[in-house]
Order: C-alpha cells, then sequence, then structure tokens
C-alpha cells in the first residue's frame, strides 16, 4: 500500500478515538441521534457484552424459544391443523426486513432443507401470485413469517392481509400458521396477539433495520 513508516504513529489519535467510541458504543451509549436508541445488534451473537443483565436476558431467552420453536416446527410437534408437517415458509416482509432473510437462505440453503422458502418483498399483485403459484396445493403446509420492527409497514401489512385473505380462500386459518417477528407493543404485535398467531418473538429497538436478520 506504500504507508510511510510513521503513518501509525500519526494515525494513533485517530485511532485512540476510534476505539474510544467503540467503547462507549458496546456499553450502551446511544449512537442513532435521531431515535435516540443504542445500536447493539452484535449483541445477539454475545450476549455478555450487553450493558445491561436485563438486555442479556432479554437476548439469551428470546435465542432459546426461537430454537425451541424451530425444533418443534421440524419435529412436527408445531404443526398444520390437518396434523400434517409444515413443508413451506412464506416469509413477509420488505426492504431490510426481506433482503437479509433473502440472503442467508440463498448462501446457506441446500436441497436437504426440511423447508423451502418463498418471499413476499414488494406490493405487486402479480408477484403475490407468482408465490401462491408456485406453493400451489402446499398452502395448507406452509408457515408464514410477518417481520417489521416498527410493526406499522404498509407494504408488509398488504402482503399479510393478502396472505389472510389466500387462506381463508381457502379454508385455512391463517393465525394458526402465522408467526410476528417485531417491536414489542407494535401494530402487528397486537394483532397477532389478539387473533392467536402460533407465535410472537421480539425485535429490541436496538436492532437497526439493516441488522434486523
Amino acid at each position: 500500500m506504500k504507508f510511510p513508516d510513521d503513518l501509525l504513529e500519526k494515525m494513533r489519535p485517530q485511532i485512540e478515538h476510534a476505539f474510544a467510541t467503540m467503547q462507549e458504543l458496546e456499553a450502551g451509549a446511544v449512537a442513532n441521534p435521531t431515535e435516540k436508541r443504542m445500536v447493539g445488534h452484535y449483541w445477539l451473537r454475545r450476549p455478555v457484552l450487553a450493558p445491561k443483565p436485563e438486555i442479556r436476558s432479554e437476548i439469551e431467552e428470546t435465542i432459546r424459544r426461537i430454537k425451541t420453536f424451530a425444533e418443534d416446527v421440524h419435529s412436527g410437534k408445531v404443526s398444520p391443523e390437518d396434523g400434517s408437517r409444515f413443508k413451506h415458509l412464506l416469509h413477509i416482509g420488505i426492504g431490510d426486513s426481506a433482503l437479509g432473510p433473502q440472503f442467508v437462505s440463498a448462501a446457506l440453503g441446500s436441497p436437504d432443507d426440511p423447508m423451502d422458502i418463498f418471499f413476499f418483498d414488494n406490493t405487486n399483485p402479480e408477484g403475490f401470485d407468482r408465490m401462491f403459484e408456485r406453493i400451489g396445493t402446499g398452502l395448507p403446509q406452509t408457515l408464514v413469517i410477518v417481520v417489521s420492527k416498527s410493526g406499522g409497514t404498509k407494504e408488509t401489512r398488504t402482503g399479510m392481509v393478502e396472505a389472510e385473505a389466500k387462506f381463508a380462500a381457502n379454508g385455512l386459518r391463517f393465525a394458526r400458521q402465522a408467526v410476528a417477528v417485531t417491536g414489542v407493543g407494535s401494530e402487528l404485535d397486537k394483532h397477532a396477539g389478539a387473533n392467536g398467531w402460533l407465535a410472537r418473538f421480539p425485535m429490541p429497538d436496538w436492532i437497526g433495520g439493516c441488522t434486523s436478520v
């Protein structure tokens, strides 16, 4: 790179400032000034770094619940109302709430996966129809995950409403096949709770949209 020999010494003030800022960030300093929020998505990977015991406990308990739920779906303990197993997954989200899961499923997916995945990631009615056509007769074995940090994203709600209508038209109870990932107390959280969805998983306000995956 043709760095001069004294580059690191000249950069020392900036480096020390960067490390000090990182320590403040990890300690829970407000790093999102517009929304006055902490930024701690990395605590999810190492909860011991969380600045407060209650945040660490929340992370560990949520991860435990997610893993247990996934295991129960794959084993058939959590199953469709017809007694079969869930074979398909319909992920409803937009922007960062869809891009991350799309990336992960594309990077880590394989033909041996116990479920295949479909996405509603825009509001194109023809796109909805194409996904439903691909799912075909597998709708009774389709688990739906609706993801919105704010719980009020209009595009995500449009996809959810379309899915609810499709399930109802096929004589299926959407709530018995639906999961919400959203902020506690959000519009989506309240809707899922009031209608008896299978599960709700929290997305804390310190998780940014870009890292919501």
